[in-house]
């Protein structure tokens, strides 16, 4: 890890370092669902949704004044927060996804949520071994989910960390089908 990271929660002056941020990742095409070019209207809606909101957060990863990480997190379902995150390809390995986690499992925490999940691309071995150091199993597999501009049809891992480990489960639960 470097010595010099800070996470600190989105403000609106960190929107345009943010979407560079985005659209560097997204050009590269294989890592992020968001494809390149972004749209500037929807990336400033959901920067805006995601650093007004109670049940909403935007974590940057700061490196001196460069955003080289990025992570949205958000409720879902009631008592489960779903996120993703992007790091500057010339940061990755460097311990910037592990600190970002660390913020989202918190901020979890601290509002209560039973569990986070996440979707991630199959072939994103790097951020499935970092879901997997901090507790996530593979939930199920999304078959041929989201169609990309390519008109490709891609897979998407479902994956979760289960937080409230002392609430009673349902006796309905079956057998574990993954």
């Amino acid at each position: 890890m470097t010595d010099d990271l800070v996470i600190r929660p989105a403000i609106e002056d960190d929107a345009a370092g943010l979407f560079d941020l985005r659209e560097r990742v997204a050009a590269e095409g294989v890592w992020i669902g968001s494809e390149a070019p972004l749209d500037p209207a929807r990336e400033r809606g959901l920067f805006r949704s995601l650093v007004d909101s109670e049940d909403k957060a935007l974590f940057i990863a700061l490196i001196g004044d460069d955003i080289v990480g990025g992570l949205g997190i958000a409720f879902g379902l009631p008592g489960v927060t779903e996120f993703g995150m992007q790091i500057d390809r010339a940061w990755r390995h460097r311990g910037i996804g592990s600190a970002l986690m660390t913020e989202a499992i918190a901020w979890s925490t601290e509002r209560g949520a039973h569990k986070l999940e996440l979707q991630v691309w199959p072939h994103n071995g790097p951020a499935i071994g970092l879901y997997e150091k901090f507790g996530f199993v593979r939930e199920g597999c999304l078959r041929r989910h989201y169609r990309r501009r390519s008109g490709e049809l891609w897979d998407a891992v479902v994956m979760g960390l289960v937080l409230d480990t002392a609430s009673p489960g349902s006796e309905l639960n079956g057998p574990r089908y993954v």
